[in-house]
């Protein structure tokens, strides 16, 4: 009997900080999850090429400045602007893409982190969590230590709940 008393005690001493590192880290990949959603996705080889396409484009446009090579720039302009407007809808599509997959994620953690909560919580059901006196919790006692063994020594046991 004493060993049992002696391995419960220690089970939980090593499942609190267990239950600890466990909960931190749920809130750590949520926190570095909705970070990503949120600034986007990278920019990456067609973004820049348009880019620098895009700046060219401008540069000899205001290169033009002469009356004669007037409709030249307009038609360079055009092309700047027509490229801008593919780079916007390139951009648009890539980041709602970037955003289902993070969403994805997002769920998936989610729904993990339910079944842990879960589970550590039918593991701990019995398990009390911490003694009070029982004259601070005077009418709350009982449902405090609810299938946790009761009162012990004036204290009460009180569970995960």
């Amino acid at each position: 009997m004493g060993e049992e008393v002696e391995s419960v005690e220690h089970r939980v001493s090593v499942a609190a900080p267990l239950v600890f590192t466990i909960v931190i880290t749920f809130q750590l990949l949520s926190g570095w999850l909705d970070r990503l959603k949120k600034k986007g996705g990278s920019t990456n080889a067609t973004v820049i090429q348009l880019r620098g396409e895009i700046k060219q484009l401008l540069k000899e446009a205001s290169s033009l400045s002469q009356p004669s090579t007037f409709a030249q720039a307009a038609i360079l302009r055009r092309s700047a602007a027509a490229k801008e407007k593919e780079l916007a809808n390139y951009l648009e599509s890539h980041n709602k893409e970037m955003k289902m997959s993070y969403d994805l994620y997002l769920k998936v953690l989610f729904l993990f982190k339910v079944l842990t909560y879960f589970v550590l919580i039918c593991w701990f059901w019995r398990v009390p969590v911490a003694t009070i006196s029982q004259r601070l919790v005077q009418p709350f006692g009982n449902l405090l230590s609810w299938r946790t063994g009761g009162t012990l020594n004036n204290h009460v046991m009180v569970n995960c709940l």
